[in-house]
């Protein structure tokens, strides 16, 4: 059985929703400053909680990927992001990203909810934030990227049978848009010019798309600005001090 399984439920009676994100605060409110579960810290800073939220390896959508794969499991970060939005001991979230990307659906879930989250989020990039990464990247309100890390932005692609015909094409360019639109309304970047970086020839091998490092995401408006793990923090701090203010 899923080691998951009873990290994961719903009391009935009260109709909510309960997971790691409720449990690390109620069990070391008293105790360290940080705490790891699961892959993901509790964080108390300046009197404040954050949750720590990593999105790492592989996005998995409605497949299970192989066991020798890294994956972060839609499934089980819905429930946590619902748990940390109503969590009134939680002050906000920080997402930290290295990840190939994955599938688009199951990313793009991801990335509408914490960007429909009413606490102050940050977002930190670290080693890749690639394909279906920068929608979640450019989802939290403050982004920030490591120098050294670097964002790949490609066109939609898919696995398997593809039929040759219109709709087929048709099916690919609105999910396309979906991506650009979500993007464009989260980040400081044109559609235009994510198209244009999506479509690039001659700097991928075997694939169109661009392969951009910190300062490159910076300057092309997809993420705020370089930092680091204390910038991210202390971003997490000015943005809490103003929504009490």
């Amino acid at each position: 059985m899923d080691n998951n399984f009873n990290k994961f439920f719903v009391n009935r009676e009260n109709f909510t929703v309960q997971t790691n994100a409720d449990n690390d605060i109620q069990d070391n409110e008293e105790g360290n400053n940080s705490e790891l579960t699961d892959g993901c810290v509790k964080i108390r800073n300046n009197g404040r909680f954050y949750y720590c939220m990593t999105i790492i390896g592989q996005i998995e959508g409605h497949y299970i990927l192989p066991s020798q794969n890294k994956t972060t499991k839609y499934e089980h970060v819905i429930p946590k992001l619902v748990a940390i939005e109503e969590n009134e001991q939680i002050d906000g979230l920080l997402l930290i990203l290295n990840t190939v990307g994955g599938d688009i659906e199951a990313g793009l879930a991801i990335a509408e909810l914490i960007a429909g989250m009413k606490k102050p989020s940050v977002s930190l990039v670290l080693g890749g934030g690639h394909s279906i990464g920068v929608p979640l990247a450019v989802a939290a309100k403050k982004s920030l990227i490591a120098k050294s890390a670097t964002m790949t932005v490609h066109p939609v692609r898919i696995n398997g049978l593809v039929l040759g015909v219109e709709q087929s094409f048709e099916y690919f360019r609105n999910m396309q848009e979906r991506i650009v639109r979500f993007v464009s309304d989260n980040s400081n970047i044109s559609p235009d010019k994510f198209r244009e970086l999506m479509l690039t020839t001659g700097e991928l091998v075997q694939d169109l798309g661009t392969v951009l490092n910190g300062d490159d995401a910076v300057s092309a408006g997809l993420i705020d600005t370089v930092g680091t793990l204390a910038d991210a923090i202390s971003l997490l701090d000015t943005m809490c001090s103003q929504k009490d203010n």
